[in-house]
């Protein structure tokens, strides 16, 4: 037993070590930059404050999702939960139904059944991959199945209205909404979880079981709670999804499993267990978002549906046959920092971005006026002086100037965190990085809503 805590001891610190590289992010961080800014190209829009909005309403469901499917599968064992989206189609058709014989009309309520249902499915798959010892691909495989069948029992057809809180939810028309604080709430209760020493149980248990029975880990214990963990997520998806909805829909949430599993795989974790964090189910789940968006821009008709799939399927070979260049990859990178390559390639983004928004037609609305003859001297010597800038031009740099502040702010931040990070050895750090960062998003996107308001302001008058 002492031989085994000694080999699983350095391993554990060298993970926990701040400055220590995580080449996984590697491919979602680049493929979500690289779709970013395809996708802004393609359509200016999505960087409009309802732009924004509609992407938090849409990706905010397969993001929850993701998250529960990490709870789980980090667990080992290969539990990959393949009912997710059953699970959460149920959730939904129960809670339109409820809501129309008026039984859920409080949101507390709603909230707590969603989350309790899904927790309750989630204890009992738990107890049978525990105590009968079935294969959980089994379990979760029958899951999909009954619960295919009893959504369809329960809401024959889609129908059926939402809580009237929920009405202006799934509106998506501005950046700061209910949505965005439940996804929000969910990824800070995430990342605090993992500074707990019971998610130090559950990677040990998924990367290894019988080292974390030697151990001491209630490997029993830590596997209920996991599928808990999951359940309260898949619960918060539904809610989301029907805001999405504002209805039932019984088959619509079975799309769910195929692109959660792919966004999971998307964003580093491993389906053999012990790997898998926020940062990188987020991006996944971002990722499929853009490439539906950026296909929608290519309008293929009636094969839309088909080339959505294809291109599902074959990005998920080839980041799966990406994750095998690992090994290569750290021999040369071995102070990788997702943090300063995510902020790097944000600057670069963040370029493409106003270049995409720019009006540059209004820059020659109004042709150049010289009377008499040119001066040389004048023409040489007057844009060096100081002159009075006209209405459009200080009104431009109005518009710039937070985008050019968040810009040196995460370039600034990120160096300071990757150098106070690197001189750490405690996990403690993690919850203030993740705080400064979600505090500079918000920062950027509140610059972004003003700068449209303001916007919409001027054109009104």
């Amino acid at each position: 037993m002492s031989q085994q805590l000694s080999e699983t001891v350095p391993h554990t610190q060298t993970e926990l070590q701040g400055g220590r590289s995580n080449p996984f992010l590697l491919m979602p961080i680049t493929l979500f930059f690289a779709l970013l800014a395809l996708a802004v190209l393609r359509s200016p829009s999505l960087m409009t404050s309802s732009g924004i909005g509609a992407a938090i309403i849409v990706a905010t469901p397969l993001i929850l999702a993701t998250y529960a499917l990490m709870a789980s599968a980090i667990s080992g064992r290969g539990t990959v939960d393949l009912s997710i989206g059953p699970l959460i189609g149920f959730i939904n058709v129960t809670l339109i139904q409820l809501h129309g014989a008026g039984v859920l009309e409080n949101p507390i309520a709603v909230f707590l059944y969603a989350m309790a249902v899904g927790a309750l499915y989630q204890f009992v798959f738990s107890l049978i991959v525990i105590f009968v010892r079935v294969q959980p691909i089994i379990v979760s495989l029958s899951g999909y199945l009954a619960l295919t069948g009893i959504n369809l029992v329960i809401l024959p057809r889609p129908g059926g209205v939402a809580p009237p809180f929920m009405a202006e939810w799934g509106y998506g028309t501005t950046i700061f909404s209910p949505i965005l604080v439940i996804l929000l709430f969910a990824s800070a209760v995430w990342l605090l979880f993992t500074a707990t020493a019971f998610y130090t149980h559950l990677r040990l248990m998924g990367s290894d079981e019988r080292a974390a029975y030697t151990s001491g880990v209630p490997i029993t214990i830590v596997r209920i709670g996991a599928h808990l963990i999951s359940g309260c997520f898949a619960g918060l998806a539904a809610i989301c999804f029907t805001a999405l909805i504002a209805s039932g829909d019984p088959s619509q949430g079975t799309t769910y499993t195929l692109i959660a599993v792919t966004a999971l795989v998307l964003g580093g974790a491993s389906l053999a267990g012990g790997r898998g964090g926020v940062f990188g189910s987020a991006l996944g789940a971002l990722n499929l978002y853009l490439i539906t968006f950026v296909l929608a821009t290519f309008n293929f008709g009636t094969v839309q549906s088909f080339v959505t799939n294809l291109a599902y399927g074959t990005i998920l070979v080839v980041s799966l046959l990406l994750t095998l260049l690992i090994p290569v990859i750290q021999r040369y990178i071995r102070n990788f920092s997702p943090l300063l390559y995510f902020v790097a390639l944000s600057v670069v983004v963040l370029g493409i971005i106003l270049h995409a928004t720019f009006d540059y037609a209004a820059l020659g609305a109004v042709g150049a006026m010289v009377p008499g003859p040119l001066d040389m001297q004048a023409a040489l010597t007057g844009p060096l002086e100081i002159a009075t800038l006209s209405p459009a031009t200080e009104a431009l740099r109005f518009e710039a100037a937070p985008l050019v502040l968040s810009a040196v702010l995460l370039v600034v931040i990120a160096v300071f965190l990757r150098l106070a990070i690197g001189q750490s050895n405690r996990r403690s750090i993690a919850p203030a990085v993740a705080v400064i960062v979600a505090a500079l998003v918000l920062a950027g996107a509140y610059a972004v809503s003003e700068n449209v308001r303001n916007h919409d302001v001027e054109v009104g008058e």
